[in-house]
C-alpha cells in the first residue's frame, strides 16, 4: 500500500495576542494583486494556533503549520518561534 505525502500549509506571522489557555492568535501578513489595477494589496490574516507548552509571546515571530481541527476556530499548531520579541 503506498501512503500519499500530504503538504500542510506553513504560514509565518507575528503573535497578537497569548491571552488564551494553550492558543495563541497570529496575525499573518499576505500580498494579493487586485484583479483589475494590478496592484498589490496588504492584507492581514489572523489564525489560532495550538501552543501546548505556552512558549510563544506577543511580539513574537513564528511559523504555524497546518493540522486536524482543534477546536471549532483552530487548525493550526506551533512549528516553531524564530525570533523571540
Amino acid at each position: 500500500m503506498e501512503e500519499k505525502k500530504v503538504n500542510k500549509k506553513q504560514m509565518v506571522g507575528i503573535v497578537v495576542s497569548d491571552k488564551m489557555n494553550k492558543t495563541i492568535v497570529v496575525s499573518v501578513e499576505q500580498l494579493k494583486q487586485h484583479p483589475i489595477y494590478k496592484k498589490y494589496i496588504r492584507r492581514n490574516v489572523r489564525f489560532k494556533a495550538h501552543d501546548e507548552k505556552e512558549l510563544a509571546k506577543v511580539g513574537d515571530k513564528v511559523r504555524i503549520i497546518e493540522c486536524r481541527p482543534i477546536s471549532k476556530e483552530k487548525s493550526f499548531r506551533l512549528a516553531e518561534i524564530i525570533n523571540k520579541s
